[in-house]
């Protein structure tokens, strides 16, 4: 309790989750989740798994913390923090607020002036960059692409003169699409890794162009994939135009008008509308 006789702010941790085998749990996060006044978990229930496997009792309560009500919760923990209390929050797996709830309860509490501390720990960023075999000084983390065809080709668009190396995230059942857009965009010859389950039992990294990794995504694949993607090199070859035609057969297999996926295709390569519009004709 202060001298005015207020109590205290709490302390907001944010606690980075093993990606895979609950060994990688560092000492601190053990003892946190032992300590912890409220503890905001993504899903409780592999919570309560995770903590089961380290042995570890969970003494504060537990709210679930999600996608779904994560702007309703974060005002709750909010006047938590305000009491005193010692909230923690963890996602599945790595660090909460990089492509998982975490963002806006971080802000509200430095708004707030209340400390934020994190518990670092394994990164599925950093792990597929440090393993990829691509130039890691200097990178990007790019998160999820968009989902629709035309939303992806413009932001793949953006990042085609992307000199530093680029690390995405992707759901198994769109990874071909990505890996196809990419081809398109990047050009089918640029140099890349496809990381899957990292730090689990059946890790694999699959390494070669983004049109040799497209064309192996076209079978099942399963589990959590981390995508690392090289820059564009200063006077790099011409795109492929092949590569182009391929993304906009792909695109209207999808559903999307040729015409727009000509030009979603076109500009994401940066290569004239016409150029692409006569090459899918011949072909």
């Amino acid at each position: 309790m202060g001298e005015d006789g207020r109590v205290n702010d709490g302390t907001l941790i944010l606690a980075g989750a093993p990606i895979g085998r609950a060994e990688d749990a560092s000492p601190r996060l053990r003892e946190a989740l032992a300590r912890a006044d409220v503890i905001a978990a993504e899903d409780t229930r592999r919570l309560r798994r995770l903590a089961a496997d380290l042995g570890v009792m969970l003494a504060g309560r537990v709210v679930s913390y999600y996608d779904g009500n994560e702007a309703a919760r974060a005002a709750e923990l909010v006047e938590a923090l305000r009491d005193g209390d010692t909230v923690l929050v963890i996602t599945d797996a790595g660090m909460p607020g990089v492509s998982d709830p975490g963002y806006r309860l971080t802000h509200l509490a430095v708004e707030a002036g209340i400390p934020v501390t994190a518990l670092p720990g394994p990164s599925a960023v950093t792990t597929a960059l440090a393993i990829s075999g691509l130039p890691s000084d200097r990178f990007c983390f790019e998160g999820f692409p968009p989902r629709k065809p035309g939303e992806r080709a413009r932001r793949l668009a953006s990042l085609a003169g992307e000199e530093r190396t680029m690390v995405f995230f992707e759901a198994p059942h769109r990874l071909h699409a990505s890996l196809a857009a990419m081809a398109g965009a990047f050009g089918a010859d640029r140099p890349a890794a496809l990381c899957r389950e990292l730090t689990k039992t059946y890790e694999e990294v699959v390494r070669g162009t983004l049109g040799e990794l497209a064309a192996w995504a076209q079978g099942e694949v399963r589990g959590e994939i981390t995508l690392v993607v090289a820059g564009h090199a200063p006077g790099a070859a011409e795109t492929d135009i092949g590569a182009l035609v391929a993304e906009v057969s792909r695109q209207e297999a999808a559903g999307v008008s040729r015409k727009q996926a000509i030009v979603d295709v076109a500009k994401a390569a940066g290569v004239p509308k016409r150029e692409l519009y006569d090459a899918v004709h011949r072909a």
